[in-house]
């Protein structure tokens, strides 16, 4: 039976010299499929993709070692994805009894473990969600940035600073504690603008903060207000390096032709929405699902996450990258290819990270899935190599076995043995 769990790097795998940060030794990728239908090696080193060629072109090129080999016979080859929207304070808290903790250890074992379940499905960076203030202070924070660091060199882990209020008199506070949270090393100025009783304000002062300090803005909202989030993404449009919103649910219940304006003011403000295919994240239609091809038609930049890990959310969620881009296609009517690059290029590009292609040059961030093309891969993506900085972090791998019939082995009946598929 398929065997879900990451599995770390063991010491027969390719491991760089030293501590994580150092340059990891060459590595050959032989027999690859591409989704183009080619069968290429690939050779990583420093980091990067340094050449594709034909299978057999790079096993010795007389101009260097080509390092270790691993084989990818029977494995499509894609850029890697990113998560561009977790929630690594909540995530694995489903099945606690009674409130969930915040307590530093708790929350640092939660994030770690979840991101590596995630890196597992593939996703070699995450942008995760964390409230500040309140109860919980800058201490959960502090838990996650924790968790980040203990996962250098396997993945990168971004955080999102969301303070609950930020307007009036309890805003004084909520703003103080943001602006410490980016001191300490929050990426992102986050929140959820819809709970402040000033929406309009909340987002002009997370916006004046991210100015401040150069970073930028990631705000759920579930977009049920169209001319809200319209007056939202105007207020957003000039800023750079980037604005997101998301889950945006609430667009799909919207009658057609005002959604189809609220997605003409959106793409002319040029933010990005971080759609969830498998639901909202805590939002009151949990869900619902932004309509991805309307937007995508108004010229709107659209990602999609995975959102609730197994979180009072959504108490079964996988945290795949690639289960999403099967809803995406599934549901959404978008094709395999469009549904995949919305975790992967896209996604990349609303976390602002460089761009990812199986070519010589790009960064070695790359996922192999078992599987000869993207509708199959999408939907029975079992095994699994994750590549990231030019090494392999992570390995999943499944076996798929049938007793015979009673009658015997019956001819012609398709098997998955141990062998390539």
């Amino acid at each position: 039976m398929p065997d879900s769990r990451p599995q770390p790097p063991s010491d027969s795998w390719p491991t760089p010299s030293g501590s994580p940060q150092a340059d990891p030794a060459p590595l050959l990728l032989c027999g690859a499929r591409l989704t183009d239908g080619r069968t290429v090696d690939v050779r990583l080193g420093g980091g990067r993709i340094e050449a594709v060629g034909t299978a057999g072109s790079l096993a010795a090129d007389g101009t260097r070692g080509c390092g270790t080999r691993v084989d990818l016979t029977g494995y499509l080859l894609l850029p890697a994805p990113v998560e561009p929207h977790a929630h690594a304070d909540t995530a694995l808290s489903a099945d606690t009894d009674g409130p969930v903790s915040h307590q530093p250890g708790d929350v640092r074992r939660r994030a770690t473990e979840a991101a590596l379940l995630q890196l597992g499905h593939g996703a070699t960076a995450l942008r995760a969600h964390v409230r500040v203030g309140d109860l919980a202070g800058l201490g959960v924070l502090t838990a996650v940035l924790e968790a980040g660091r203990s996962l250098r060199g396997l993945a990168e882990l971004t955080t999102v600073a969301m303070p609950r209020v930020l307007t009036g008199a309890a805003g004084a506070e909520g703003l103080a504690v943001l602006r410490d949270a980016l001191k300490m090393g929050a990426g992102v100025v986050g929140g959820c603008p819809d709970l402040d009783p000033d929406p309009i304000g909340y987002v002009e002062a997370a916006l004046e903060v991210a100015s401040e300090h150069g970073c930028p803005v990631d705000l759920h909202t579930d977009a049920t207000d169209p001319a809200r989030l319209a007056r939202f993404a105007a207020m957003a449009g000039g800023l750079r390096p980037g604005v997101a919103f998301g889950p945006c649910g609430g667009l799909a219940a919207l009658p057609a032709e005002l959604a189809a304006r609220t997605a003409d003011r959106l793409a002319a403000a040029g933010v990005t929405v971080v759609c969830l295919p498998q639901g909202g994240c805590g939002a009151v239609d949990a869900h619902s699902a932004a309509p991805v091809r309307l937007l995508r038609a108004a010229g709107v930049r659209v990602a999609a996450g995975s959102g609730a890990l197994r979180d009072v959310s959504n108490p079964v969620g996988r945290g795949d990258p690639l289960e999403a881009a099967y809803l995406l296609a599934s549901c959404q009517g978008l094709s395999a290819r469009d549904a995949y690059a919305m975790v992967s290029t896209s996604a990349r590009a609303a976390l602002g990270l460089p761009e990812v292609r199986v070519e010589a040059g790009f960064p070695a961030e790359l996922l192999a899935v078992r599987g000869e093309a993207l509708p199959g891969v999408l939907s029975l993506a079992y095994s699994r190599i994750v590549v990231h900085g030019g090494r392999v972090v992570a390995r999943t791998s499944a076996v798929r076995e049938y007793c015979d019939s009673a009658d015997g082995v019956a001819p012609g009946l398709p098997r998955q043995g141990r062998g390539p598929a």
